[in-house]
């Protein structure tokens, strides 16, 4: 029952069981050899569980099945990107357009390598499409990502700018974003890790220092922070890891129907805090090697510092920081795969901006000293300094081959994938100033925050 296989390798490949959908995979490979969705299955299952060799390999089984299968070759493409192939990378994601040119996500993910430029044939042909009644609304929002970021590079950021806001028009349409439920949720996260809940449970989660945590908004330096840290010898660098979203749901003490989290971790018993946070120890144990520390880069975790010290006292955190300006509207023009549906508005942007502010507040409050801020325009200015900081504060003796960062050839899944294999550049800091005539919501929403930075890095018209 080969339907059969290939759900069971779906549910397992969405639940991060990804050496059960390698199994399944497989079985229906067996089944049907010569249909293409088992070696995709099994692609992707091997890309996850950090086998590329055998993902790669996969991928060209399928793409001998189905030459002209343009899943396949965007997968290939992105498996490349990841692992540092750029020119393999480019080559399967222009073929995936010339087997289909209405296939808009090549275009995007071109576009997303962040050091390909596109030639003016293909800004015609991407243009054109716009029109194109076939393009469905994914597709719009995936070309005019595109051409943002092609009309950025070639120095036309009004042109970029129109091309961004229209795509996050579109997109903002298909996401849902609740602005008050988000800021309950930082309300009741301060008033549940108050000073004196946490001292009172101060000591009783799990001892194991192995986690290092980069954790703050996207696009604020948090994948070169990983690559620096993943470069020491005794660090295993992973990725954006879901696994301690998993153990709070998976705990039926925080997932209380009468209670739900972050309130719920005041129902939690007191030896449970050391049983979570051994659940996420062997959880995250599939993405490491053998080092004795790992990065868990998952920028979201900012709002689950205080529920990390209870659990895992001895973890350290490090908070990815930028300009404010540079941070949002970084993330404004990022097209995510998926969450972050507070990215595509600029007004949205900036109140999620303040509220994340004030929970990192809260927890320098109750937890002085417990996070690292590490600001990016200062990783760029002087980098042996700042990593002499990053290593101090997670205990790691002094290594050279962090400043050689961008020499590490280790898989990286962020949009920043071929930026963190090059040295250090400052050329992104201020890169805001370009667009500063269209971010005025952006600023009047940041004002309280921008106000408190040097002159220098301050916009022109502030509140």
């Amino acid at each position: 029952f080969d339907q059969a296989w290939a759900d069971l390798c779906e549910v397992q490949y969405e639940q991060e069981h990804f050496e059960d959908a390698m199994e399944s995979a497989t079985e229906l490979v067996k089944l049907q050899p010569r249909d293409p969705d088992g070696l995709l299955f099994l692609a992707a299952s091997c890309a996850s569980a950090g086998k590329h060799s055998e993902a790669l390999e996969s991928y060209d089984r399928a793409l001998e099945v189905a030459p002209g299968h343009v899943r396949a070759l965007c997968g290939k493409g992105n498996l490349c990107r990841t692992i540092g192939d750029y020119e393999q990378a480019v080559t399967s994601f222009k073929r995936s357009i010339e087997v289909n040119p209405l296939f808009a996500e090549a275009y995007w993910n071109l576009a997303n390598l962040k050091t390909f430029r596109f030639a003016d044939a293909e800004v015609e042909k991407m243009n054109s499409l716009l029109d194109d009644n076939r393009i469905p609304s994914e597709g719009l929002v995936q070309l005019n990502n595109a051409l943002g970021l092609e009309m950025e590079a070639r120095g036309d950021y009004e042109a970029a700018f129109r091309y961004i806001e229209r795509g996050n028009r579109i997109r903002r349409e298909t996401e849902y974003y609740d602005v008050a439920e988000h800021d309950e949720k930082i309300d009741n996260t301060i008033k549940m890790f108050c000073r004196d809940f946490i001292q009172k449970h101060e000591g009783l989660g799990d001892p194991d220092a192995a986690p290092i945590f980069i954790v703050g908004l996207p696009r604020s330096g948090s994948t070169l922070i990983e690559q620096i840290l993943g470069s020491h010898p005794e660090v295993d660098g992973t990725f954006e890891l879901r696994d301690l979203g998993v153990t709070i749901l998976s705990s039926s003490e925080l997932t209380n129907p009468r209670s739900r989290y972050p309130l719920s971790v005041g129902n939690v018993s007191e030896s449970s805090f050391s049983r979570l946070g051994r659940e996420y120890i062997e959880r995250t144990r599939r993405h490491r090697g053998k080092c004795p520390f790992f990065t868990d880069k998952n920028p979201n975790n900012y709002v689950h510092v205080g529920f990390i010290h209870l659990i895992l006292p001895n973890a350290k955190i490090i908070d990815a920081r930028r300009n404010p300006l540079d941070s949002c509207f970084g993330s404004y023009k990022q097209l995510f795969a998926q969450g972050q549906s507070f990215s595509y508005d600029l007004v949205e942007l900036g109140e999620h901006y303040v509220q994340y502010v004030r929970l990192m507040d809260h927890w320098e409050d109750v937890l002085p000293g417990k996070v690292l801020r590490v600001n990016y325009e200062n990783v760029v200015s002087d980098i042996e300094s700042e990593v002499a900081r990053l290593l101090e504060h997670c205990s790691l003796e002094w290594s050279d081959s962090c400043l050689k960062f961008y020499q590490n050839d280790r898989a990286v899944k962020s949009a920043s994938s071929e930026q963190v294999r090059k040295p250090i550049y400052a050329s992104a800091v201020q890169k805001w100033r370009h667009y500063e005539n269209h971010l005025q919501p952006l600023i009047d929403v940041l004002s309280p925050i921008l106000s408190g930075l040097p002159e220098s890095e301050r916009p022109a018209k502030l509140n």
